[in-house]
This record gives C-alpha cells, sequence and structure tokens, in this order.
C-alpha cells in the first residue's frame, strides 16, 4: 500500500479509482466512492435520504443511510461477486452525500427530496438513493417520472403501502410511508398494468391493479421463475426498481421498522436481482433499514449488498 493515500472518500482524484482504505478505518463514503456534489457527467449518483418521520411502527431509519455507507466498507475493491469485475472500471460513481431535511418540518420534506432529486437527475446517468422510510419513494418517483415518463414500479417488500390516502384541509397529502404507491397510481406516476409487488406478506385494502407475487408463491418459486415475472409484468418498459429491506424475512433482517416473518432470503432475492441484467432500471432505492434495531450490522450489510447488486448490473451494461 505504499504511495496509497487513505481516506479516499476525499482524496480520490478519479472518480473510477479503487480504493486503498483498510475495511476498519478511513472516511465513510458508500463503497469509498468520492464525496461531491459535482455530479456532472457520473453515470451512477448515490444519495442518502435521512428521513423517518412518516413510519407507522419503530422509527431509526433516518440512520439507515449512515448504516449502509458503513455496511459498504467491506466491499474492499476486489471484483465483486458475482459480477467478477471492479464495479468502478467502467463507471463512474460518486456519492453526492445526504439530502438535508428538517426535522421540524417533516410535512415539508418530499418537497425538499422531490427538487433535489430533479437537480441531481438532471445532470447523473442513474440516482440510486439510500432511505430513509418507504415514504421517499414517492418523491422520488414524481422526479424520476418527470424526467423519463409513467413507469414502471418493480417493488421489493413485505407490505404493498396501498393504503388510503388522507389529506388535511387545506388538501395537503398527510406523509406515509404505507401509502406512497396509492400516491403514485393515483398522480400517474407509475403503471399499475406493467407494475410488480415481490414477497408481499400482509393485507392490505386494493391492490390498486398492481401484480402480486405473495410470500407463500415466492416461497415455492424459483429465482429465474421470479425475474422471468418481473420481465413478463413490466414488458420492456422503462422501471424504478424499490427495495424494502422488509421484503427479506426478519430473520435475517431485523434492522427495519415493520418486519415480517415468512419472508425469503438474501441470498434468493440476490439471485433474483442478478437475472435482471436486461430490466430498463432508470432509478431505484434501498429503504427501511433501521439500525437501532440490527443486530451485528446483518440488515445493513444485506441492504447494501443489494445496493452493490444494482451498481453491479449497471456496470456490466456499461463493459458491455
Amino acid at each position: 500500500m505504499a504511495g496509497q493515500s487513505i481516506d479516499h472518500a476525499f482524496t480520490a482524484t478519479d472518480d473510477r479509482s479503487a480504493a486503498a482504505d483498510p475495511t476498519y478505518a478511513g472516511a465513510l463514503s458508500f463503497m469509498r466512492r468520492k464525496y461531491t456534489k459535482d455530479v456532472a457527467g457520473s453515470d451512477v449518483t448515490v444519495w442518502g435520504v435521512p428521513f423517518d418521520s412518516a413510519v407507522s411502527n419503530r422509527p431509526g431509519t433516518r440512520f439507515g443511510p449512515q448504516a449502509l455507507r458503513r455496511a459498504s466498507a467491506i466491499f474492499d475493491n476486489d471484483p465483486q461477486y458475482p459480477f467478477a469485475r471492479d464495479l468502478f472500471e467502467a463507471l463512474s460513481v460518486i456519492d453526492y452525500g445526504d439530502c438535508l431535511i428538517d426535522y421540524r418540518w417533516p410535512e415539508r420534506a418530499h418537497a425538499i427530496i422531490r427538487d433535489e432529486a430533479a437537480q441531481i437527475l438532471a445532470k447523473t446517468g442513474f440516482l440510486l438513493t439510500l432511505g430513509g422510510d418507504h415514504s421517499i419513494t414517492y418523491p422520488l418517483l414524481q422526479a424520476h417520472a418527470a424526467r423519463h415518463g409513467k413507469l414502471s414500479l418493480v417493488q421489493f417488500d413485505a407490505h404493498q403501502d396501498t393504503w388510503p390516502l388522507a389529506t388535511d384541509d387545506a388538501g395537503a397529502l398527510r406523509v406515509d410511508h404505507g401509502s406512497f404507491v396509492k400516491a403514485a397510481v393515483q398522480d400517474q406516476l407509475i403503471d399499475p398494468a406493467t407494475s410488480i409487488q415481490i414477497g408481499i406478506r400482509t393485507h392490505a385494502p386494493e391492490t390498486c391493479g398492481i401484480d402480486i407475487v405473495g410470500g407463500a408463491e415466492l416461497e415455492e418459486m424459483t429465482s429465474a421463475a421470479i425475474s422471468a415475472k418481473i420481465y413478463e409484468r413490466t414488458g420492456g418498459t422503462k422501471v424504478y426498481l424499490s427495495f424494502d429491506i422488509d421484503c427479506l424475512d426478519a430473520a435475517v433482517a431485523p434492522g427495519t421498522g415493520t418486519p415480517v416473518a415468512g419472508g425469503p432470503s438474501s441470498a434468493k432475492i440476490l439471485a433474483v436481482l442478478r437475472h435482471l441484467k436486461n430490466l430498463q432500471i432508470v432509478g431505484a432505492d434501498v429503504v427501511e433499514v433501521s439500525p437501532p434495531f440490527d443486530h451485528a450490522d446483518i440488515t445493513a450489510i444485506a441492504g447494501s449488498t443489494v445496493a452493490m447488486y444494482l451498481i453491479g448490473l449497471r456496470a456490466e451494461k456499461a463493459a458491455g
């Protein structure tokens, strides 16, 4: 390591370069990517949204972006499994840091997230957001739909998030992580006919016309069959992929606000993601990692691995 510097997140001179930081030391950006607010020309921008004022059960996901970055340090710039390549040789990836949200005004958060996401999307090739509770996907969908048009939603989750919407006397929408899908359908941000939810293990009043692969059905299917169903449902359309960590079984992802037993292993869902290399994913998030309820970072490790896979899929495409 002679001649190499530590704190690659700050000292990197090239956003495609590998880091030399030990996995246990150095500034913690996502996968040691360079911290910068200059996203122009980047292939992927990683962004944290530390917001958890819309949870219905256990709070703590405001600490999710920090935990996901910390867990990603284990990816120590060897060729990443299963992609067998340095993901950054053909892909420019930067860490934009976090969205600034005033905790005293939670009702203003979604507009702040939407507007900043739109600014980032105007200059980067792809936005990968680290949450935060699942309500942040609504303003992210607003920003992505404004850029790409109506999208297909591929949602990995234990919950449908289609609960009825509520507004105040002035007509402002209540901030709620359990109704963002309902809001996205109502606002025509997503097309229910080409959208799918994977891993659902709870009931909601309606499906909004979205296809559902429930937990019991998922258990009987192979990863290839699950991915084939995703391809069939989305039909070559532009996809926004949202990964709620509670899609995974509570035994392998306890650090979340609304854990549900009976879910798949991380191995199975990562295998599904590996099959999605030809899906037209135009944006993605990993949400609902709640470190206060985690143990030995196992939930954060699972979440950061999902995020790494999403980058890996793009690296494969970039490499040809």
